[in-house]
């Protein structure tokens, strides 16, 4: 067992050369470089300036309201849905992985992501997530397991599932090239290291004593500092987000599509994780607990949006009876935006004969399109869903304190993470 220390430090190590590396000679050569060793955090002292405390204690009012004052949907399961699902996409986008509402429900609706290999993987990230939320329920203390539970899912669904649910035991790093980390914007710390670390950081996570989101602000960061995966780090650290969310009770029911907000301005993100390597705990804190607040608020926006369309659908169908068919699939398609026959009988629990009619009475009235799916598989969309949510995501891009934007928010470029 390692000793652990008392202050973050830089640790030199060695590069051993690698004649047959490709790429130029200086990248073949050994070098020295410096790893990050971060601070254990189980016994963290966390003490709030009071201008801090009043924006974070704000802050989780909204996140609360967004539970306890939900909007007035019919179905706040299908808004549950919706909203981790957008989450999961926003989540993968920061790691490179490009994939729009309207395709992530195609590949659902296909089975598996069908052979999308960016589908399949944000589908794994779908199923994380799941899985970070059913931990965020459970009662009994998280476990490093808990942990690797969540990129095992993850990763499974991906083209190296061969390192799921497994801490990595090699050094890894962040930008630079894919040969050394003698030019890296961030080294984490040696692999010998990690299941200590991961030991003070779920010691950490069982703790009750701060505010909710100063707890899965900090765990976060620890996390994506220890970087302990060899891939999937991101999109672990930020389900983790949500178990400590859960978990604390301040977000029982709904996901605050945080990861929306930090992907809209990659820079800030970065740059708050930075200021929590840097001892400087207060300003990720700040800068997170905006970012949640800005999350929930559009959350529940969109909740009232969802709402407002679904009464439009209703007016178009010819305000079909309350226990109809037809008015159980217009609850339930802000959650299932492409369905199939077969999948909507299974969603409404019905016959395929009473699905069929459904949806042929609300294609009539515009609300569903007849599109395909998997080649020949017949189905039907909402696209008036996919533009919502899509409106929502650019709305979120937009820095906070913008007016207007004045282009489209660009996609944040991945950050490399490299393993020997």
């Amino acid at each position: 067992m390692l000793k652990f220390w008392r202050v973050p430090r830089l640790e030199s190590r060695n590069w051993p050369a690698n004649p047959s590396a490709p790429g130029p000679k200086r990248e073949r050569q050994s070098l020295h470089y410096l790893a990050y060793v971060p601070d254990p955090i189980a016994q963290l002292d966390i003490r709030l300036s009071a201008a801090i405390a009043a924006v974070v204690s704000a802050a989780e009012r909204i996140v609360d309201s967004l539970d306890r004052a939900p909007p007035v949907m019919p179905s706040l399961e299908a808004l549950a849905r919706r909203l981790l699902r957008a989450e999961s996409v926003a989540s993968s986008r920061i790691e490179g992985l490009e994939l729009s509402q309207r395709r992530l429900a195609q590949a659902e609706a296909a089975g598996e992501g069908g052979s999308d290999e960016t589908a399949r993987s944000v589908l794994g990230n779908v199923a994380a997530m799941v899985e970070a939320v059913r931990l965020g329920h459970r009662a009994k203390p998280l476990q490093v397991a808990d942990v690797l539970a969540i990129h095992r899912v993850l990763m499974l669904a991906t083209t190296t599932p061969g390192i799921a649910g497994k801490l990595r035991d090699r050094q890894n790093w962040i930008g630079g090239n894919r040969f050394n980390p003698g030019q890296a914007d961030f080294v984490p710390p040696p692999s010998e290291y990690v299941p200590d670390l991961m030991e003070d950081l779920a010691a950490f996570l069982n703790r009750s004593d701060m505010p909710a989101l100063v707890q899965a602000a900090i765990a976060h960061a620890q996390f994506e500092t220890i970087h302990p995966f060899a891939d999937g780090n991101g999109r672990v650290g930020r389900a983790l987000i949500h178990v400590v969310l859960r978990r604390r009770e301040l977000a029982p029911r709904f996901v605050p599509p945080v990861s929306l907000v930090l992907a809209g301005d990659s820079r800030a993100y970065i740059a708050g994780l930075t200021a929590y390597r840097d001892g400087r705990i207060e300003d990720w804190c700040l800068a997170f607990a905006r970012a949640a607040e800005r999350a929930a608020a559009k959350a529940s926006e969109l909740g009232s949006r969802l709402a407002s369309l679904q009464g439009s659908w209703r007016e178009r169908a010819g305000r079909p009876r309350r226990h109809s068919s037809a008015e159980a699939l217009i609850q339930l398609l802000p959650a299932y935006p492409i369905v199939t026959l077969r999948s909507a009988a299974g969603i409404l629990h019905r016959s395929r004969q009473a699905a069929n009619e459904a949806i042929a009475l609300l294609a009539q009235a515009g609300v569903l399109r007849a599109t395909t799916i998997a080649r020949r598989n017949r189905a039907w969309e909402v696209r008036e869903l996919f533009d919502l949510v899509d409106a929502m995501e650019r709305e979120l891009a937009m820095p906070a304190d913008a007016v207007a934007p004045r282009r489209p928010a660009p996609r944040p470029r991945r950050a490399r993470s490299r393993t020997k």
